[in-house]
């Protein structure tokens, strides 16, 4: 029973990380630099956790690109 407890969680996560990969791509920044994209996140991290109109302002700008594809 542990084991398939395992591999549920497992599975949970590889499908998490295949839709954050997703969304990079949808960003159109597949072919950007790995430290690139790691700093802009870290960067991106830091400013949310101190300015909440940025992330409302975000989080907006997100709905409206997922809208524009029917997601």
């Amino acid at each position: 029973m542990a084991r398939a407890t395992t591999s549920d969680a497992q599975k949970k996560d590889t499908r998490e990380k295949i839709e954050l990969g997703g969304l990079i791509v949808k960003a159109g920044l597949r072919y950007e630099k790995r430290a690139l994209l790691l700093g802009a996140l870290v960067e991106l991290s830091s400013r949310l956790k101190s300015d909440d109109s940025e992330r409302a302002r975000l989080i907006a700008l997100g709905a409206e690109a997922f809208s524009d594809d029917g997601e």
